[in-house]
């Protein structure tokens, strides 16, 4: 049902006056209204009469290519290309055998593409990597993806998040005769209700905007006081007729509509639909200033394109827009979402390197990048469209004939977040390269350490919803800490501002911060360390300089005990001061115990006074 809103009654004919004869002529005329089903028992009732030839085996293929028939489609290309085809043919087969897994036999069947259209986009990425289904399955997993609640027996796709409400086109209820191409019913707008721990219910019909043609997709302002969704021309009235079909076709046409309380008003057809062309799956962006769909209208690379169109302050259109082969190529485009951040696209397509069928590609319109498939489980060898993403919910759809029929299917991301530090002096604001950035777990553990880069930058992803920390480090400025605050991402932004060394020195002693030691513990902590490299910094500044560090604990324990806790303590200094590259002749170390309190509170010492007196202090020898 999906290929209705990518190319209804813009299908690619394979049709050609010489082939056509009085035996094909009742398949022919079902195959031109659309009605594959029917045309394709036809076509077979001549395979089994014996009144088969390469025309009837490509109208086969093709037949079962547009129903998504993967298995059908492929076993009849194989026998239409016994003899000579068009390029396009090639490229159809070609997807059919990668939609069952022969990877191997698509790539001969893309060769023989590649050969016949060489300057064809698809072609040319071919050539460029021709084995690059390897690469799609190496891809990070970005989203997790499973059935939703209110997929249906018959066709539903395009469902889309708005406040509580999910929106939807479904063809499970509709009145009068079925839909010939797909022997379902005609399409009409749902919303169900969208519950805080992702139940969806109680889906009904948007009466007021469904006729007895297709309806939907539909996409909804920000306010959620305006929509715009696809309908058939046959809404204003507007078809062409077929004589050799017998029957009038309508284009896919884009509708306006405004709340009128708590129902949907007046609906106008926008100015830019043509009876030539057909307009369909619109996405506003967020700031309801462009209206993104895909066409078939004049200037479009392939069958259908992405476009947009600016909608102006008075609420009127500006000129459509091809969003350009970034985006699309000769194949097919559609199903356009424009994120949150009005960007970031996300699209379908059969024309990019994609596992099959119709793939998911997401772009940043802002930046000149390339599109990049968003790989399994999103994307399988069937058709994947119609993906959409509600940021505030953290929550999105997926549209996909996986299971054999049009379903939806609930999307959530792998939540990660980039933790983007950057390293600057803090006198002076200027960036700082060649920093030691390392991030750390809420249990202190170190994650990873790197060097800033040019910019200051250090990049680190990790999962969302947990605290870390960032410890910053440059030689002639202060080491600091900074925390990093829970975020659900995708980026959080950590400034890292170092305050250059700047300590006393004395005639008799370097004067730090106090260096605290934990509890009955000897090692260097990191913010001990941070200070101590300072003293590290003064030492190398001076190499005459020759100190002695004099450890302290507090009075908990025995005499003994302290003593010997202090040597530990002033014997971890030491080296601490020697691994940072000052020779061993011009630092030495004595435990003082309990000996020179730093406050003298006998045996009534407060946890903070014990703190003080768990200290190092460090004396000028020479």
């Amino acid at each position: 049902m999906k290929n209705l809103y990518i190319a209804l009654s813009f299908v690619v004919s394979t049709l050609t006056i010489t082939a056509q004869n009085k035996d094909t002529k009742a398949a022919d005329k079902l195959y031109n209204r659309y009605e594959y089903i029917n045309a394709a028992k036809e076509y077979l009732k001549l395979v089994e009469n014996g009144k088969q030839d390469p025309y009837v085996y490509k109208q086969l293929a093709d037949t079962y290519f547009n129903m998504f028939n993967t298995s059908e489609a492929a076993k009849w290309y194989a026998k239409a290309t016994e003899t000579q085809q068009d390029a396009e043919t090639y490229y159809r087969y070609a997807q059919m055998l990668k939609a069952n897994r022969k990877y191997e036999e698509a790539n001969k069947q893309m060769q023989k593409f590649a050969e016949a259209s060489p300057n064809d986009m698809r072609a040319k990425d071919f050539n460029e990597n021709p084995n690059y289904i390897p690469r799609l399955l190496d891809k990070t997993k970005l989203f997790n993806v499973k059935s939703s609640d209110i997929s249906s027996d018959k066709s539903d796709f395009g469902a889309v998040l708005y406040d509580d409400n999910v929106y939807f086109a479904s063809a499970r209820k509709g009145a009068g005769k079925n839909y010939g191409r797909t022997d379902e019913p005609y399409l009409d707008i749902y919303k169900a209700d969208y519950a805080t721990d992702g139940t969806i219910a109680n889906a009904v019909a948007v009466t007021e905007l469904n006729s007895k043609w297709h309806d939907g997709p539909i996409t909804i302002s920000t306010d959620g006081n305006t929509a715009y969704f696809a309908s058939e021309s046959f809404k204003e009235n507007i078809s062409e007729k077929d004589k050799k079909a017998n029957a009038k076709f309508s284009q896919v046409y884009l509708f306006k509509t405004t709340k009128s309380g708590d129902k949907w008003g007046e609906i106008s057809a926008l100015p830019f639909n043509n009876k030539a062309f057909s307009n369909s799956n619109p996405s506003l962006s967020r700031d309801g200033k462009t209206l993104y769909f895909s066409s078939n209208r004049p200037g479009s690379i392939g069958g259908a394109d992405i476009w947009k169109v600016a909608i102006n302050n008075d609420e009127t259109y500006g000129e459509p827009q091809n969003i350009g082969n970034k985006v699309n190529t000769e194949s097919n485009e559609s199903f356009p979402f424009i994120a949150d951040d009005n960007k970031t696209l996300y699209f379908a397509s059969s024309g990019k390197q994609g596992f099959g069928g119709l793939d998911i590609y997401q772009i940043d319109l802002s930046n000149g990048s390339n599109a990049s498939n968003l790989g399994k489980p999103v994307n399988t060898e069937k058709d994947d469209f119609a993906f959409t993403y509600n940021g505030l919910k953290y929550a999105g759809f997926l549209s996909s004939n996986r299971n054999g029929n049009d379903d939806i299917f609930v999307v959530t991301p792998i939540c990660g977040v980039d933790v983007i530090t950057v390293v600057t002096d803090a006198k002076t604001g200027s960036v700082l390269s060649n920093a030691s950035v390392s991030i750390l777990d809420d249990k202190e553990n170190v994650i990873a350490t790197e060097l800033s880069n040019s910019k200051g930058e250090v990049k680190y992803q990790v999962d969302c919803d947990k605290p870390y920390i960032i410890q910053a480090s440059k030689e002639g400025y202060e080491g600091y800490t900074f925390a990093v605050k829970n975020s659900k991402g995708p980026t959080t932004k950590v400034d890292a501002m170092l305050h250059p060394i700047d300590v006393i020195i004395t005639e008799t002693e370097i004067i730090l911060r106090p260096i605290y030691f934990e509890f009955n513990k000897s090692n260097i902590t990191q913010e001990g360390a941070f200070e101590i490299d300072k003293l590290v910094q003064v030492m190398k500044n001076n190499d005459k300089l020759v100190i002695m560090a004099k450890s302290h604990t507090d009075n908990k324990g025995s005499d003994e005990y302290n003593l010997l806790l202090s040597e530990r303590r002033a014997k971890s200094t030491v080296q601490y001061i020697i691994s940072k590259g000052i020779d061993a002749s011009r630092i030495s170390g004595k435990g003082m115990g309990e000996l020179e309190p730093k406050v003298d509170c006998g045996k009534e010492c407060t946890e903070a006074e014990h703190a003080q007196n768990r200290r190092a202090e460090f004396l000028i020898v020479k």
